[in-house]
């Protein structure tokens, strides 16, 4: 039996590639798969159907698919399926119908944003696909429910039990915890503030998925401090305003007035930034397949890190900013020649040589790039407001206005093509930097502080923004007086029995009484409130990276401990041969969300593809007629977690290529 504990994309991803595989590697006897998680399985949790129908996708229907094409480099066989844009258009056209959603899909196109309802649908139709195309010796079971306990039953780590919140007990030979996202305990600030707001009758809104959140405490015209600018803030905004009856009109001129329900509070947004994130790009290049990185390239990375790892400030950051410099002036002189003076074989040989971010090369720029709004200035891309300062808060409700608007006229703007070329490099960065960290090539400090920090906080600001639609939006909802702003390093605190918030670029302060934190909890496994992952943690059976700066701090944030197979590594460093942990909060997982962007060879299709063929060939191993199958209700008075015995020889991690479990289980069995 094989149970997978989380049914959200990333499971549905992995089950494609074990059918794909199916035909070459699935043992004689069959499979019999679990799959448990209290959402249905296909979107989970986080895109279940079941949330509000005016959240959307942030990627246009194009960019998303379940299913591997040409440009996968992946051992198993590919095994086409549709977009989500080709599925609307096909198969999901009926299955829409049948959900009420057919006059939306009537006039839905490839380059218009979903609804996660919709997208749950494509997920669940998916998995059904998956499903049906197993041979008839491979079961699926469902169980919509939580896994409360995942443990070992033997001595040889063959046999787990993982035990349901309903009592019921899965036997299994091979488990993959694929829970997603992890939920956390609050923070020590978060703790704080909730008890503050309590105190004082005040609303808190922690960190948190924004379609799990109850949003009744912020009433009709309360002053709300929001603390976060992406997508988190999106969400808020759509369900606070359009979620409480109120609408949107058109003008004559393309903008948005906004009609009142009635019901609004009066949002106060701020953040670092300061601006929200860039809209999404409204236009395609002539191309949008993947070019070759030319300076940040695995082989330049493996050079760097030839004596361990490479530092990520000193020594990979600055050839990352020289790879999006030369994607942006590539493109400017390749197609807009008109805005440059002289060749751009000259100017690149120059950007090799120098420092992008230098006097020297900034120098060039100026006398190639004649206008400063064809430059590409990386400090200024990633702080727009950093320097500066405001009058007042109208003062910076102007320039904030005028950023948006510029933003939405130059993301809609093919002239502006070199911004798309950064998009399509950014997305090359990612498959490098996802390479350099399964190779270990970056240290876990790096990697949170800056990768998952500095670097990721740039690519969501940049590559992974709302609609273009949202912050029309915004702009509507700020003309009604009903979302203002607050500045740049936005700082809050309680005094007097209220939340005041201020910043260091704009004089005053604003007082309120409900502050949302509108951002996701920040990650650290350590403080999972999974019972499963808490439980395992306790017990050594999963480790943490330890995480550290050069000076000692504490940097919390680890990821769970895996191996280069996702095979679960315990606290002794030792190696679980039939546990796998795959998903964000896993060290070295790639391509969290389950779905990827078609040709662009998606990390996590490869990553599945392997881990299946591996847990083929494991389920072919371990097979033989026993109690594996089976579900079973504990016996009476037989405790829940009986403490497993630790096998004296389990394989250590640092194994340069660990696959002990094949030895381990031909032998045990």
């Amino acid at each position: 039996m094989l149970v997978f504990v989380g049914g959200g994309p990333r499971t549905v991803s992995l089950l494609e590639r074990l059918a794909a595989n199916a035909g070459s590697l699935l043992p004689a006897s069959g499979l019999d798969i679990h799959i448990v998680d209290p959402f249905p399985v296909g979107g989970g949790r986080i895109w279940r159907r079941s949330q509000s129908p005016l959240l959307w996708m942030n990627s246009v229907a194009k960019d998303v698919t379940m299913f591997t094409d040409e440009s996968v480099e992946c051992e198993g066989p590919i095994v086409p399926g549709p977009p989500l844009d080709e599925w609307v258009a096909g198969p999901g056209g009926a299955i829409l119908g049948d959900a009420g959603l057919g006059e939306v899909a009537d006039t839905f196109t490839a380059n218009d944003f979903a609804s996660r309802e919709m997208a749950s649908l494509y997920l669940s139709w998916t998995f059904d696909r998956v499903v049906a195309s197993f041979p008839d010796s491979v079961n699926v079971t469902t169980h919509r429910q939580r896994a409360v306990i995942v443990e070992d039953v033997a001595t040889d780590d063959a046999t787990q039990r993982v035990q349901l919140e309903d009592g019921r007990e899965l036997v299994a030979d091979l488990v993959v915890l694929a829970q997603g996202y992890l939920d956390r305990r609050p923070t020590a600030e978060e703790t704080a503030l909730t008890v503050a707001a309590e105190a004082g009758g005040l609303a808190y809104l922690p960190p948190g998925y924004t379609a799990d959140i109850d949003l009744a405490g912020l009433r009709p015209g309360q002053s709300v401090l929001v603390r976060g600018f992406g997508l988190a803030f999106v969400d808020l905004m759509v369900l606070v305003f359009q979620g409480r009856g109120g609408e949107f009109v058109e003008r004559g001129d393309g903008t948005l007035d906004y009609r009142a329900g009635g019901a609004e509070p009066v949002l106060y947004v701020g953040s670092r930034r300061g601006v929200p994130y860039h809209a999404k790009l409204g236009y395609r290049l002539e191309s949008s397949m993947p070019i070759p990185p030319t300076y940040f390239t695995p082989a330049a990375v493996a050079a760097l890190a030839e004596d361990g790892t490479a530092s990520f400030a000193t020594e990979i950051w600055p050839l990352i900013v020289k790879e999006l410099t030369a994607a942006h002036y590539r493109r400017l002189f390749a197609a807009h020649a008109d805005r440059t003076i002289g060749s751009w074989a000259r100017f690149e040989s120059e950007l090799g040589r120098l420092d992008a971010s230098g006097p020297e090369f900034a120098a060039i720029v100026t006398h190639a790039v004649p206008d400063p709004a064809d430059r590409f200035d990386m400090d200024l891309i990633d702080r727009p407001l950093r320097g500066r300062t405001f009058h007042d808060r109208d003062d910076l409700s102007a320039a904030l206005v005028d950023y948006v608007q510029g933003d939405l006229a130059r993301r809609t703007d093919p002239r502006q093509s070199a911004d798309h070329a950064v998009f399509n490099a950014l997305l090359t960065v990612y498959f490098v930097l996802a390479g350099a960290v399964v190779a270990g090539r970056i240290s876990a400090p790096d990697r949170v502080r800056y990768l998952e920090g500095e670097f990721h906080g740039l690519f969501s600001f940049l590559a992974s923004g709302p609609p273009p639609r949202r912050l029309a939006e915004l702009l509507a909802l700020h003309r009604a007086g009903l979302v203002q702003f607050a500045g740049p390093d936005l700082s809050v605190t309680v005094r007097d029995g209220r939340f005041v918030g201020t910043s260091p670029a704009v004089p005053g302060e604003i007082v309120a009484d409900a502050l949302v934190d509108a951002r996701l909890p920040k990650p650290d496994v350590r403080a999972a409130s999974d019972p499963v992952i808490s439980a395992l943690l306790a017990d050594g059976e999963l480790a943490v990276e330890d995480l550290r700066a050069d000076d000692g701090t504490d940097l919390g944030g680890g990821q769970l401990l895996a191996d280069a197979g996702c095979h679960a590594v315990r606290a002794d460093r030792t190696v679980h041969p039939s546990r796998f942990l795959l998903g964000p909060s896993v060290s070295g997982s790639a391509g969290s969300a389950g779905f990827a962007r078609p040709g662009f060879n998606g990390a996590g299709f490869r990553q599945n593809d392997a881990v299946a063929r591996e847990i083929l060939q494991l389920a072919a191993a371990a097979s033989r007629p026993h109690v594996s199958g089976s579900i079973r209700l504990p016996e009476p008075g037989r405790s829940a977690r009986p403490a497993p015995a630790r096998p004296a020889n389990r394989t250590p991690s640092s194994h340069p290529n660990p696959h002990p479990s094949r030895i381990e289980i031909s032998h045990a069995r």
